[in-house]
């Protein structure tokens, strides 16, 4: 049996935690503020609290941030990237702890907490390679004797605000690369897993104390309309990547882009997975029960519908409802639970709201559906329901373990479904047929950012770069180029010739020209031709 008292001493967690801290030995005390208690979704039980930060509080950290960025930008890349492969081993030696208190504090079963903090070690050690790969490119240039190329320099201090589903996997892809690229970060966790950042500062903390700096890694606790408010407002924060609904990703966008400052948007999925005539439903069946149930259904890349082909539909449903019965719901931290609790009585609510919609719609249960307050507070039972068609609610993001079941005939008719909702993270057909599946990854096909071919929409890789169209928000963290966003990119010409050519053929105007009072008169004796080419000079 877990103990959760030697979870929290083993990271350094006590009953009462700061919840402002720019380096080792530099946590801000706010004995009298506000507090966030963090309770344990399978009990109701606290588990701790942290202290939220004071509007002075947070301007200390934002200066601290900026404070270190004027250091770090000038650290070598390759240097930064120590810093991160030392944070990756400094989580590997805490792995375990560190996962079991993300399966306390947000509900997910214990091996999908652990995997959680292994994507982190793996994204530090992607983003310690990416340190000696910050490339630009050599462009020709068409003057002789020059040389053009393009180079990135670091773009400032950077605002992260993360939510509880991924409570250290989010921040670390942005804060990993971010540090790499010559950032600093300034991190507000989510209000409902506050804990697992108070740890994972404490960890930054002392990889920043080993290499002797600070302000590199900054977490400021508080909520969104104070503290995340007060981040999207910030002239000093350039960039802002946001993780939450669409609707609140909306309002960070117009006002970060009211200031002319970046986003990094990761906002609503409403995942499908297209199921073909000749998919394997073994195979189909498999990912679909991951994809639609694991972590609670509370995935960015959740499963959420199913659009099956009318004649396999009967067998996939029947094959669905046998592995839905099987899945064990319980304790997340007993190895043999398959599927803890929601992560707050809020969510609960909302599933059954949207249950109660859809049936209203025609929809009808097939499985599930049904809440297990014998187990505990937020325990659902995860549900899949058959709709008549894509109505309003299918159309929305509901974060819970709910699947929509809808079939069709074509298709064309199954990416026209499968396309006509507001959000675009992920997706997925299954089949066997070539021309289906490339079919689905063309430009007519699926318009998410993530598409996959026979595995399901979750359980994305670090290697590609993460995010969604429309009103997913157009984000990209972790692989591929995603650093870019985090870096301003500079085009520079060298000209190492004794002639001064310009572009588009114009020719500088030669020193050994005669000085006149005026241009005008210059003009006059058509001396200066060149001006001619355009009719917005004024001579006065």
């Amino acid at each position: 049996m877990l103990n959760m008292h030697n979870v929290l001493r083993k990271l350094n967690l006590d009953e009462v935690n700061e919840g402002v801290s720019t380096g080792l030995g530099r946590w801000l005390s706010n004995g009298n503020g506000q507090k966030i208690i963090s309770f344990d979704p399978s009990t109701g039980e606290p588990l701790g609290t942290v202290m939220q930060a004071s509007p002075a509080m947070y301007q200390e950290a934002v200066e601290n941030a900026k404070l270190g960025f004027l250091t770090w930008r000038d650290t070598p890349a390759p240097k930064r990237g120590q810093l991160i492969r030392d944070l990756g081993n400094a989580v590997r030696d805490l792995k375990e702890p560190l996962g079991d208190l993300i399966s306390l504090e947000m509900g997910k079963i214990r091996a999908e907490g652990h995997g959680e903090v292994q994507e982190m070690i793996d994204v530090c050690e992607f983003a310690a390679g990416l340190s000696r790969q910050l490339y630009g490119l050599t462009m020709h240039s068409e003057r002789p004797g020059h040389r053009m190329y393009e180079q990135w320099h670091p773009l400032g201090p950077i605002g992260v605000i993360t939510a509880f589903n991924f409570p250290i996997a989010v921040w670390s892809w942005n804060a990993a690369i971010a540090a790499v690229c010559g950032d600093t970060v300034l991190w507000k966790p989510s209000e409902l897993t506050p804990l697992t950042a108070v740890a994972m500062q404490h960890i930054c903390n002392r990889v920043m104390g080993d290499h002797g700096i600070s302000g590199i890694f900054n977490l400021v606790v508080g909520t969104g309309p104070d503290i995340g408010e007060r981040m999207i407002q910030d002239q000093r924060l350039p960039l802002i990547s946001f993780t939450g609904s669409s609707k609140v990703g909306k309002h960070v966008a117009q006002t970060v882009a009211g200031r002319f400052g970046r986003t990094i948007l990761e906002c609503g999925g409403n995942n499908a997975i297209i199921v073909a005539e000749d998919a394997d439903l073994d195979l189909a069946t498999r990912a679909i029960l991951f994809g639609s149930v694991g972590t609670g259904g509370q995935r960015c890349t959740t499963t959420r519908r199913l659009i099956v082909h009318e004649s396999i539909a009967s067998d996939l449903e029947s094959r669905l409802v046998k592995a839905y019965a099987q899945v064990n719901i319980g304790n997340p931290l007993e190895e043999d639970t398959l599927m803890g609790p929601l992560v707050s009585e809020n969510a609960v609510k909302k599933m059954f709201t949207a249950l109660d919609e859809a049936k209203t719609g025609g929809g009808t249960v097939i499985s599930g559906g049904h809440l297990r307050s014998d187990l505990g507070p937020n325990f659902v039972e995860p549900t899949i329901i058959k709709m008549p068609a894509q109505t309003n609610i299918v159309m929305e993001e509901t974060f819970a373990p709910i699947v929509y079941l809808l079939e069709y005939n074509t298709l064309e008719e199954a990416i026209d479904i499968h396309n006509s909702v507001p959000q675009g993270l992920s997706s997925a057909i299954f089949t066997d047929s070539m021309a289906r599946a490339e079919n689905f990854l063309s430009a007519t096909g699926s318009d998410c950012g993530i598409a996959n071919v026979n595995i399901g929409t979750s359980g994305a890789e670090i290697g590609g770069a993460f995010g969604g169209e429309k009103e997913t928000g157009g984000g990209r963290e972790s692989g591929s180029d995603a650093w870019r966003a985090y870096m301003r990119r500079q085009t520079n010409t060298i000209n190492w010739s004794h002639e001064l050519p310009l572009a588009q053929g114009i020719i500088c105007w030669p020193l050994a020209w005669p000085i006149f009072s005026t241009l005008k008169e210059a003009y006059s004796r058509q001396l200066i031709p060149i001006l001619r080419w355009s009719d917005s000079w004024r001579f006065s």
